[in-house]
């Protein structure tokens, strides 16, 4: 369990940030409060606790923030996995691991603050990433600090401190880091896809969300 949510059996809603979705078509991504009512207005009408966005998916919601849009090639393929929930929503850790690094990636349409742990899956180093979390979740941490399976790690923080999102969890792994502390990119080209995704497993397999890959 990484939100509160049993997936086996809470209702959730997955949700298509796709050129494929044309409610994106007419919805301005850049007023975060118009985004997050989309977004919860959809879980809400599904009647679902939690709303779940894919792994590897090209997505058009990048276009609303520079961040993405810095390089000739824009960054559009999800590296991770996001949970939709309500701001304050507890975050809790897979696996046993250590507190690798953390910080405040405080631009808009980035991680906001942001947690990665560093564990042993397989008798190889596995990294999880937490984005979008509130800034109280980084108080009192410290590189090193151990962190046990279902041990409270965070909480979901709310706009615009989280980056700027309608508030959500961005779950990721990563069996390399590439010398980083405390950011990890999310979001990669469509050239780099395969090089990233060779090196950010599909986070399901720890998740188990059913239909979802």
């Amino acid at each position: 369990m990484i939100l509160p949510f049993d997936f086996q059996k809470d209702p959730f809603l997955i949700l298509d940030f796709t050129e494929k979705n044309p409610e994106l078509t007419d919805l301005d991504l850049t007023n975060t409060a118009v985004f997050s009512d989309y977004v919860f207005g959809k879980i809400r009408q599904a009647g679902a606790v939690v709303g779940v966005g894919g792994y590897g998916e090209h997505r058009v919601i990048y276009r609303r923030s520079p961040h993405f849009n810095q390089m000739e090639e824009s960054r559009c393929i999800h590296l991770g996995i996001d949970l939709w929930a309500a701001a304050g929503t507890l975050v809790f850790a897979p696996l046993n691991g250590i507190v690798h690094s953390f910080q405040d990636n405080n631009n808009f349409g980035d991680y906001g603050p942001t947690i990665l742990l560093e564990h042993v899956w397989n008798d190889k180093p596995l990294y999880s990433l937490y984005g979008h979390l509130s800034r109280s979740s980084l108080a009192g941490l410290q590189v090193g600090m151990a962190v046990s399976a279902g041990q409270r790690i965070a909480e979901l923080g709310p706009f615009p401190e989280n980056g700027d999102w309608p508030p959500h969890l961005h779950f990721q792994l990563m069996t390399d880091l590439l010398g980083r502390q405390g950011d990890f990119p999310g979001v990669c080209t469509l050239s780099e896809r395969e090089r990233y995704l060779a090196i950010c497993p599909n986070p399901n397999r720890l998740l188990n969300i059913p239909g979802l890959g």
